[in-house]
């Protein structure tokens, strides 16, 4: 096949560009709603989300290695934002933003380096198992997180002074029960009429008329803080007003960062794989990288929090007809235009309404098909995908980097279990005096056992031929391995003779192994 050429400066950003600006600008419209919700999820003001999607989106449109992609601050990094937030505003008022800001930088620093560490070819070893388990574990947090604006609050104490102000009580919870079901019917119920325009928006519309109209007194955008009055300014997280610039710093915030820029990673991956498939090419992801690396220290300087790709606004793109980098810039700059036009309209937006955006985002984040399949999905892989979802519900804060780690161990563990079970022993009694052993498949430490079953130790007849013409020594262990049969037979008082050894076993054995050579 021939290698396919790197699209020209013009077909990267005007080749459609009509369709590019239209789909853009559609995408704004969706992007803006998820940007104040993830705020919320990760305790900051929504200013802080919607520079975050300026700013990424901007970054990315120039040095991404994925055209049309949509990134944007995400649910699935702003999980990981709560903690480190917390410890922040408790050393000191406004210092959450402050450590979230150098989180950002590091995560930056971090993604550019597993760019050239090209970590995406290790991610073809990430199993289908641990990414149903990242995207469910990862559904269920955000649904979650949705629990409090639902008069839900299962961890709020006894001294939770505000909390009146920022999420429903008493009679406000019926209304927004209902304003919430109301959004999810829109959601839902609008694509079967018409796809012409966002269904997610339409809900934000027809929820902020509703509860403008008559007046009610629930929580809305404007109790998670201010919205932006301008452009974002370029400011450093450290100094006067700021976090020190220190190893203690550091330290605080690398494994919140660690954790961003692995998950964001796989994430941008994941949708990188889908829009390829969509539109039939071949994007580099060590490139992407890079570029995700790039886009989230911009955003960190410009007071905006550190994301990914988004899968539903990038499809959504795409569907749209977005197909060059133009898409993805004026939807950024399509987005800070409507905050900055229209944001005394989205102060007013409710609570319930973001609230019903994102439990329709937790549906189409989940796995629905694996979950459905369960039964005809191999145990290993259910295993798996379970294994991912425990460590992350369970770790506390929930940890979606831990949980993949721990994903990706078992299912080596499983696999390295099924592989063993390959190799074969087969006994052939020559004559009284002779016996052979043909050894079939893949000789290393996790095999040996199996290759030591095959062999009746105790039993020495005069001469004994080990073939491993249809075998392999991939490592110490099975060197180990053949070295105590051979020596094993010898001690007895059998002539062994090891016959087949490919060049590169042969080299293996020859250099560690404790006999001398018995090859034929």
């Amino acid at each position: 096949m021939a290698k396919r050429s790197s699209p020209t400066l013009m077909n990267q950003w005007l080749a459609n560009p009509s369709k590019d600006l239209l789909s853009g600008l559609v995408v704004a419209f969706a992007m803006i709603p998820e940007a104040i919700a993830f705020s919320g999820i990760a305790g900051v003001d929504p200013k802080v989300g919607l520079f975050g999607a300026f700013c990424l989106s901007l970054t990315i449109a120039v040095v991404g290695g994925r055209m049309a992609m949509i990134t944007s601050a995400t649910g699935s990094t702003a999980l990981l934002m709560t903690g480190l937030v917390a410890t922040g505003e408790a050393r000191g008022p406004g210092l959450g933003v402050q450590y979230l800001m150098v989180a950002g930088l590091v995560t930056g620093l971090l993604q550019i380096l597993w760019g050239y560490l090209r970590l995406a070819y290790q991610m073809r070893f990430v199993p289908q198992g641990v990414l149903s388990g990242f995207v469910n574990s990862l559904a269920l947090l955000i649904f979650q997180a949705q629990l409090p604006q639902l008069g839900l609050n299962f961890h709020a104490g006894d001294g939770d002074h505000g909390a009146s102000s920022l999420l429903p009580h008493g009679g406000q919870i019926p209304v927004v029960w209902g304003l919430v079901l109301l959004g999810l019917v829109i959601i839902y119920g609008l694509p079967r009429i018409t796809r012409v325009v966002p269904s997610q928006l339409v809900a934000i519309i027809v929820l902020t008329a509703i509860s403008v109209g008559f007046s009610f007194d629930i929580p809305t955008v404007s109790s998670l803080g201010t919205l932006p009055a301008g452009l974002p300014s370029f400011s450093l997280p450290f100094g006067e007003g700021g976090v020190p610039f220190s190893l203690d710093t550091l330290g605080l915030v690398l494994p919140t960062a660690l954790a961003i820029s692995l998950v964001g990673l796989m994430e941008t991956f994941l949708t990188q794989d889908i829009l390829d498939d969509k539109t039939d090419t071949t994007t580099n992801k060590n490139v992407e990288a890079r570029g995700q690396g790039i886009a989230n220290i911009v955003s960190s300087l410009f007071g905006g929090m550190a994301g990914c790709a988004l899968v539903g606004q990038s499809v959504m793109n795409v569907d749209n007809g977005g197909r060059t980098r133009l898409s993805t810039l004026f939807s950024g700059v399509s987005l800070l235009a409507m905050i900055l036009l229209a944001g005394p309209w989205l102060k007013q937006i409710p609570m319930a309404a973001l609230v019903a955006v994102m439990i329709s985002i937790a549906v189409s984040t989940a796995d629905i098909n694996g979950l459905r399949n369960l039964r005809r999905i191999p145990k290993s892989d259910t295993s798996v995908m379970l294994m991912t979802f425990a460590v992350t519900m369970l770790t506390t804060p929930h940890n979606l980097a831990l949980g993949v780690l721990a994903g990706v161990a078992l299912a080596g563990i499983l696999f390295s279990r099924k592989v063993a079970k390959v190799i074969q022993v087969e006994a052939v009694e020559i004559s009284d005096q002779e016996r052979l052993y043909r050894v079939q498949g893949q000789l290393f430490f996790v095999s040996k056992v199996y290759f030591l079953q095959g062999f009746d130790l105790h039993d020495h007849p005069e001469r004994i031929t080990i073939d491993l013409s249809q075998a392999h020594i991939w490592d110490q262990s099975g060197v180990a391995a053949l070295d105590q049969v051979i020596r094993k037979y010898r001690s007895g008082g059998s002539v062994v003779s090891v016959i087949g050894l490919n060049e590169e076993s042969l080299d293996l054995f020859e250099r560690i192994g404790g006999q001398e050579s018995a090859h034929v």
